[in-house]
């Protein structure tokens, strides 16, 4: 008794749940302990393999001799025993297959399940002879699957290796079953073919499983057709009936011919002749993802190899069906609602299940499949490989995907041998959980660690799943005819003139730069592109589009996340190939600042950001770059050149009105001017050798004051300073030229970037006077000398940049000048009409047609402008409200004040919004100013189209243009001109 405690004292601390009953069961098994605990300790379940081992000794007292003498049976017997309860029962029932543990490789299945049945392997439709059949077959089944077993959880055969050698030992077994069946049956005058259909035709097959089949027969010559099929039939029920029916040895499994043409519904057999025929008129979308893994796999393989070629044909041409993507997605929905009572356990249906990862495979499969015939693989690993070679998925993803089907296959096939059962529901109980856990080489924390990988692969399986099966480029690339997908070269120009391509033979030079060779990108390319050719033809300038994406690929094509994200995120590539084929502008902006793309991915993505957030990144470039100033500000100018490309795209794609684009410029201006104000401050103040002698400010004027610019603007300021306490004048007027002289230089440096140029020109005495004032010198030039259009032009006048003490002050000082609280006298309201009207006369361009130009034009914007800025003159010294720098502001107030009628406000309202738009969707376009609507039809409709007008719309855009502008024209002259 004392030695039966110390045993099970040590067999408790190795890990059996029940020390002393593995003690007592050590004992019966004639084995020393010794021997065995090496093995054992590291099985799944010693505690279940020991029992079976104990009964296994008591059957045969020989086995204990048998695992002394053989290592790799030891080694292989007891991971079968630690894993699989039903297996040990056989190996009871059956001790003398112990000993096929020990051969390394068995020979081929088909030859031995048919001579287990007593049939002739060697016979052109073999019979089986043997008196209990299907006792005979299932023994010799067994003894396979052990085999198998054995070297599977003994880590001699991969998770392929094992399926495909499942599947081949089922199209034995049924090899073996239909010539029971020929037996049975005596049928001569028929072919019958099995197709194996499922994880069987794809040589996936899991330990149990149904093995989905279809039928296909033909008459032998001169047989009746009709009486062939009743045979066929006959044969097909009596070889499905010996795999399923039950026996001493238990059965087989059941062989499900469900998928057939119609179902349950239809025949069980059908000639090829009549399953062509229902698949060309009848089959649904999912009954064609199904012939994706059909295989010929018993009975008549030249039969079943006429069909499967025949099948192929119409499988990879499927996805070009109506809605074919959509149904595929809609069933996949409909099998999670029905597996939701199992929840997340459910790792074959249930989210981030094996199903998640199998359909989102045969779906890029099908869409992609019928051009590039390297995806036509029937199982899923080997075709998620080449999804990932063919650039279709990307590595990382791919990489993903399959380390987690792999994982949950090797849990699928451990849930399944535990008791030989179809189940694919993971346990909840914490002995189930241990043994799936050491079985898998989890031994420290077997149920956490376990829980813990699991939870990870299906969260992994779920989101790849919900990335590649969604992925709205499917959609896309399903829609596309042939002629368009396949970019033959042939049917391809007169495709693409038809399209919208000016210069189609240019359009296939691009596609061929771009898609030729066996590099991942050019195989990326050739996905994208039949669709971005579709999304460029929507575009103004289907044309431009296609070389900005080839220039913008040629800089970023090697760069991995490129090409990744067009493919992955279709919104991406549908936004990129919108701005490209809009806009010469924003092309030119993303040519410098390719990874800008990223940009493109969502409507968040592309809100203006906050001035804060900008202002902080922009002095954080100064700072980094120190004394540098020239590269601080090139820094600087790069940041302003991304933002600009988010507030363009977000133009184009309309998420901005025009008055949130002129706040986003202006606001972006000043935080540019302030960035370069500071470097070069702090550059002035390094070749002083000592603090600045002065303050300085700069003042925002005209558009940039009235927060309205525009793409094309350039920035109008003045610039004050103030000298410090103590400091001479004169050196702090030195030192205030310095520093405006180097702003201005630094931000006009040649660069990739666009320059902001400072135009001071509309300080005092204009490009006649000092760069730079004091506040003092403002105030005496203002009290002593100003004229009635620098009042008007100081409306605009805002703090922008610099010391805002001093900006502010400046503000304040103007406020009197700007608001004068008498109102404006008669003369000098009759001068500034003097003014408006001369330079309607003199400032147009020679050549330009006064009716198109945005501008100066009748109804244009400086026609609205000096509407509002008279009212704010005469008015805006005792109603506050009118004190803004922002034009439509000020007529918003006149209105509700009562100084302008609402008709009349909406009208200039409307014509400033208008012609504003058009002012900057013509830089958009072309990629440089213009002030007329273009007289060149081409151009115009492209402005017309950016604007959003359909592609005959331009005389509708015409049309509109003269309406608004003549409308506005005649508030005009009645409100400012009073006529």
């Amino acid at each position: 008794m004392p030695r039966i405690e110390s045993t099970a004292a040590r067999l408790a601390k190795l890990g059996f749940a029940d020390g002393a009953r593995a003690a007592h069961l050590v004992r019966q098994s004639g084995v020393e302990l010794d021997d065995l605990l090496e093995g054992l300790v590291d099985v799944a379940d010693p505690d279940l393999a020991l029992a079976s081992l104990t009964r296994l000794a008591e059957r045969d007292p020989g086995v204990p001799a048998l695992l002394r003498a053989d290592e790799r049976l030891n080694a292989r017997l007891l991971a079968v025993l630690g894993v699989s309860d039903t297996l040990g029962e056989h190996l009871v029932r059956h001790p003398g297959q112990v000993g096929l543990l020990a051969v390394p490789e068995l020979g081929e299945a088909r030859a031995e399940l048919l001579r287990a049945v007593g049939a002739d392997p060697a016979a052109a439709e073999p019979r089986a002879q043997a008196p209990d059949a299907l006792v005979a077959l299932r023994i010799a089944y067994r003894g396979r699957l052990l085999h198998l077993a054995a070297r599977d959880l003994n880590g001699e055969a991969t998770l392929g290796e094992v399926t495909s050698e499942l599947s081949d030992l089922a199209g034995a077994a049924l090899e073996a079953a239909l010539a029971i069946a020929r037996a049975e049956t005596g049928s001569d005058d028929v072919r019958l073919a099995v197709i194996g259909m499922g994880k069987c035709g794809a040589r996936e097959l899991n330990y149990i499983s149904d093995v989905d089949v279809i039928f296909v027969a033909e008459p032998r010559d001169g047989a009746d057709e009709t009486k062939a099929l009743r045979a066929a039939t006959r044969l097909a029920q009596a070889m499905m009936r010996a795999c399923s029916t039950a026996t001493s040895e238990g059965s087989l499994w059941e062989v499900d011919a469900g998928l057939r043409p119609e179902g349950r519904s239809g025949p069980l057999v059908r000639t090829l002749a009549s399953h062509l025929a229902y698949y060309r008129r009848w089959a649904k979308t999912w009954e064609f993802q199904a012939l994706l893994k059909a295989r010929p796999v018993a009975g008549d393989m030249e039969l079943g190899a006429a069909y499967v070629e025949a099948v192929n044909e119409l499988v990879w041409s499927a996805a070009t069906r109506e809605n074919f993507v959509e149904d595929v997605q809609a069933m996949r929905r409909r099998v999670e609602a029905h597996v939701r009572a199992e929840g997340e356990r459910q790792i074959k249906l249930g989210p981030g299940g094996l199903r998640d990862i199998e359909f989102a495979v045969q779906l890029l499969q099908l869409v992609h499949g019928r051009l590039d015939p390297l995806l036509r693989r029937r199982a899923t690993l080997p075709a998620l490989a080449a999804l990932s070679r063919g650039g279709y998925v990307g590595r990382d993803d791919s990489r993903g995907m399959a380390e987690a089907y792999a994982f949950l296959r090797k849990v699928e096939h451990l849930l399944q041998l535990h008791r030989l059962r179809r189940t694919h529901v993971l346990p909840s109980g914490a002995d189930d959980l241990r043994r799936l856990g050491r079985a898998l080489g989890m031994h420290t924390d077997p149920v956490g660690e376990f829980t813990a990988r699991w939870r990870r692969h299906a969260m992994e399986a779920r989101r790849l799943h919900e990335k590649l099966f969604y992925r709205p480029l499917l959609q896309a690339v399903a829609r596309l005819p042939d002629t368009e997908a396949r970019l033959s070269t042939t049917a391809a120009v007169a495709r693409l003139q038809a399209l919208g391509y000016v210069d189609p033979n240019g359009a296939l030079r691009h596609l061929a730069a771009l898609t030729t060779g066996v590099s991942r990108r050019a195989a990326i390319q050739r996905t994208l592109l039949p669709v971005m050719l579709g999304w460029f033809a929507d575009t103004p300038d289907p044309d431009a589009g296609l070389l900005g994406f080839r220039q913008v690929s040629d800089k970023l094509g090697a760069t991995p996340w490129y090409l990744r994200l067009l493919r992955d995120e279709t919104a991406v590539a549908a936004r990129m190939a919108r701005v490209l084929g809009s806009s010469r502008y924003a092309t030119g902006l993303l040519m410098h600042a390719p990874e800008a793309v990223a940009l493109l991915g969502s409507d968040e993505d592309l809100a203006a950001r906050s001035a804060e957030s900008l202002r902080g990144e922009a002095s954080a470039a100064v700072s980094r770059h120190g004394g540098d100033a020239e590269t601080a500000v090139a820094s600087v100018r790069a940041l302003r050149r991304r933002e600009l490309f988010r507030i363009a795209v977000a133009d184009i794609s309309g998420l901005v009105d025009i008055e949130r684009v002129g706040v986003a410029l202006s606001s972006l201006n000043d935080i540019t001017i302030q960035a370069a104000l500071d470097a070069a401050a702090s550059k002035v103040r390094a070749e002083l050798g000592a603090d600045l002698p002065t303050r300085f400010a700069v003042i925002a004027m005209g558009r940039l004051g009235g927060l309205e610019s525009s793409y094309a603007s350039d920035a109008d300021v003045m610039f004050v300073h103030s000298p410090e306490p103590g400091a001479a004048e004169d050196d702090a007027t030195r030192a205030a030229f310095a520093i405006a002289n180097e702003l201005r230089r630094l931000l006009s440096l040649p660069a990739p970037d666009p320059p902001l140029l400072i135009d001071p020109d509309l300080r005092p005495e204009g490009r006649q006077g000092p760069l730079v004032r004091t506040l003092a010198s403002y105030r005496a030039y203002y009290a002593r000398w100003s004229s009635p259009w620098e009042s008007q032009a100081l409306l605009r006048a805002r703090f922008s940049a610099g010391d805002p003490e001093l900006g502010s002050a400046f503000v304040s000082m103007i406020d009197e000048l700007r608001y004068p609280a008498a109102g404006l006298p008669d003369d000098s309201v009759r001068e500034i009409r003097r003014l408006k009207a001369r330079m309607e006369a003199e400032r147009l361009p020679r050549g330009a047609d006064p009716a198109l130009h945005t501008k100066l034009g009748p109804g244009g914007l400086s026609d609205v402008e000096w509407v509002a800025q008279l009212l704010q003159l005469r008015f805006a010294g005792s109603v506050t409200s009118l004190r803004t720098t922002r034009t439509l502001d000020a007529l918003r107030a006149a209105e509700r004040e009562g100084l302008l009628a609402a008709p009349d406000e909406v009208v200039l309202g409307e014509a400033w919004r208008f012609v504003s738009r058009i002012r900057d969707a013509i830089m958009l376009v072309k990629g440089r100013p213009g002030d007329s609507v273009p007289g060149v039809a081409r151009e115009r409709r492209l402005i017309a189209q950016t604007l959003g007008y359909p592609l005959d719309g331009s005389e509708d855009f015409l049309d509109d243009y003269r309406r608004v502008t003549r409308r506005a024209r005649q508030v005009v002259d009645r409100v400012f001109y009073g006529s």
